[in-house]
C-alpha cells in the first residue's frame, strides 16, 4: 500500500534528531561513564560490578513492567508528546540530584531517572513516523544516530573539563545539557494525533490496556516475525547494553594492570570512550544509508557479525593482559557497531509494526530492551561474584569471561532473527 506523500518540516526533522543527542548525554554520561565511578568510590573497586549491576537491574526492572502499559497508554492518547516530556523532565531532576545526599539516597535517584530515560526512549522512537517516509526512514534514523553520538562528546567533554571528583556538579550539568538540547523537540516536531483518542488513565484503561498486550503477544502469528525478532531482540541488546554500562570499568582495569593508576585508568577510560563515540557518529550516517539501499535485516547481519568479532578482542585483551592500544581498537569497532545497531534496529521494528498500534508495539520493543538490560547486567554481576568474590580471581579475568557470555548472546540473537522478513506489509491485506 503506498503511503500518501507528506510534507515534513525540515525544522521537525532536526529537532527530532537533537533529542537523540539530548537523550545520549544521559546515556553516556550517567549510565556508561560516572555513575559508575561514583558506585566505585563509594563501594571500592572489588564490589563496583556487582553493585552496579544490582542497581542497574532494578532500574531496568521497573521500567520492563510498565513499558507495554505505556506504550498502550499512548496509542489512546491524543499525542505523544506529553509523555516524553514529562519523563524527560523527572529524569533530569533526577539526575541533578545525584551525589547531593547520602549512596543510598543517589542510587534511588540513579533508579527512577534511569527508568524515566527509557521511557522516554520508547517514546521517543514512536515519533519516527511523524518525521519520516518510507523512503528515507533508515537514513533519518541512521543520522539520529550519528548525531546522538555527538551527545556522547558533550558528556566526555564535561567531564574532562570539571574532573570528575565534583560528582554533584557533573551530574547537575549532564541534567542541564540534557533538558536544553531536549526542547526544540517538544517544542517543534508535530504530531498527526491520535483521530479517536480514548481515555489514557485509570483502572480500567490499565486492565483494558494490560489485556490488549497480553492479547498480542498470544496472536502474533498475525504480524509475521514479530515476535520472533522480539526474542531475537533479547539476545543481542542484552550483549549490547551490559558492555555498554561496563565500558570505563572495565577500561581502568586494563589500564591499571599495565601499571597505570586509578586516576589515569579513569583517563584512559574517557579517550576509549571518545574513540568508540568517533567511530558511532560516523558508523550512524553509513549504516542509515545502507538500511535504505539492502534493507534493516541484511544491514543488521552485518553489524552482529562485528559484535561478534569485538566481543572476542575484548575479551581477548583481558585474558592475556594485552596492553592498553588494544582498547582503542575494540573501541573503534564497538564504535562503528553501535552506530550500526540503532540505525537498523528501528526500521526493522516498524516494518512489523501495524500503523495504528505504534505505540504499543513500541511498548514491546522497549520490554524486551529492558528485560535485556535487567539480565545483561544481572549476569555480568553473577559472573562477578562468583569468580572475583568467590574464588579470588582478578577482576580482569572475570570481566573477561562476562565478555564471552556476551559473545554468546550476540549469536543466538543473529540465530533466532534470521528466518525473519524486512519486506513491508500490506496490513490492510492481513487484517482481512
Amino acid at each position: 500500500m503506498t503511503e500518501p506523500t507528506r510534507v515534513i518540516p525540515q525544522r521537525a526533522v532536526v529537532s527530532w534528531v537533537l533529542y537523540d543527542l539530548a537523550n545520549t548525554i544521559f546515556s553516556m554520561g550517567v549510565v556508561s561513564l560516572y555513575f559508575s565511578l561514583y558506585v566505585r568510590d563509594e563501594v571500592g573497586a572489588q564490589r563496583a560490578d556487582s553493585v552496579y549491576g544490582i542497581i542497574t537491574t532494578m532500574s531496568m526492572g521497573m521500567i520492563f513492567v510498565i513499558s507495554p502499559l505505556l506504550g498502550a497508554m499512548t496509542d489512546r492518547a491524543a499525542r505523544r508528546m506529553p509523555f516524553l516530556i514529562w519523563t524527560t523532565v523527572i529524569c533530569c531532576a533526577c539526575t541533578a540530584l545525584i551525589a547531593r545526599g547520602s549512596y543510598l539516597m543517589s542510587a534511588g535517584l540513579f533508579i527512577v531517572g534511569n527508568a524515566a530515560y527509557q521511557a522516554g526512549l520508547q517514546f521517543y522512537d514512536s515519533l519516527l513516523p511523524e518525521v519520516t517516509t518510507e523512503h528515507n526512514r533508515g537514513r533519518i534514523s541512521g543520522i539520529g544516530v550519528g548525531v546522538g553520538y555527538l551527545g556522547s562528546y558533550l558528556a566526555v567533554a564535561i567531564g574532562l573539563l570539571l574532573g570528575t571528583k565534583d560528582k554533584p556538579l557533573l551530574f547537575g550539568i549532564i541534567a542541564a545539557t540534557f533538558l536544553i538540547f531536549a526542547i526544540p523537540c517538544f517544542l517543534l516536531v508535530k504530531e498527526r494525533g491520535n483521530p479517536n483518542p480514548r481515555p489514557v488513565f485509570g483502572l480500567a484503561v490499565i486492565k483494558e490496556s494490560t489485556a490488549q498486550t497480553l492479547r498480542t503477544l498470544k496472536e502474533g502469528h498475525k504480524y509475521p516475525g514479530l515476535l520472533r525478532f522480539l526474542l531475537g531482540r533479547i539476545f543481542y541488546t542484552d550483549a549490547i547494553n551490559t558492555v555498554i554500562s561496563y565500558m570505563s570499568l572495565y577500561a581502568i582495569n586494563v589500564a591499571m594492570v599495565n601499571g597505570g593508576t586509578k586516576e589515569a585508568g579513569e583517563h584512559t577510560a574517557q579517550l576509549v570512550m571518545m574513540a568508540a563515540i568517533s567511530f558511532a557518529v560516523v558508523g550512524g550516517f553509513v549504516w542509515g544509508w545502507l538500511v535504505d539501499k539492502i534493507g534493516p535485516k541484511r544491514t543488521l547481519n552485518i553489524v552482529l557479525f562485528i559484535w561478534l568479532w569485538t566481543f572476542t578482542l575484548a575479551a581477548a585483551i583481558g585474558f592475556f593482559r594485552l596492553p592498553v592500544g588494544w582498547l582503542y581498537l575494540v573501541a573503534v569497532q564497538a564504535g562503528v557497531a553501535m552506530g550500526g545497531i540503532w540505525s537498523a534496529d528501528r526500521p526493522y521494528m516498524l516494518r512489523l509494526t501495524p500503523p495504528d498500534r505504534i505505540g504499543e508495539f513500541y511498548g514491546l520493543y522497549g520490554m524486551v530492551g529492558r528485560f535485556s538490560a535487567v539480565t545483561g547486567p544481572l549476569l555480568w554481576s553473577v559472573i562477578m561474584y562468583v569468580v572475583v568474590q568467590r574464588n579470588g580471581a582478578p577482576e580482569l579475568t572475570g570481566q573477561a569471561i562476562a565478555l564471552v557470555s556476551l559473545f554468546a548472546m550476540v549469536l543466538v540473537g543473529w540465530r533466532i532473527l534470521q528466518p525473519v522478513t524486512d519486506a513491508p506489509r500490506d496490513w490492510n491485506a492481513l487484517a482481512k
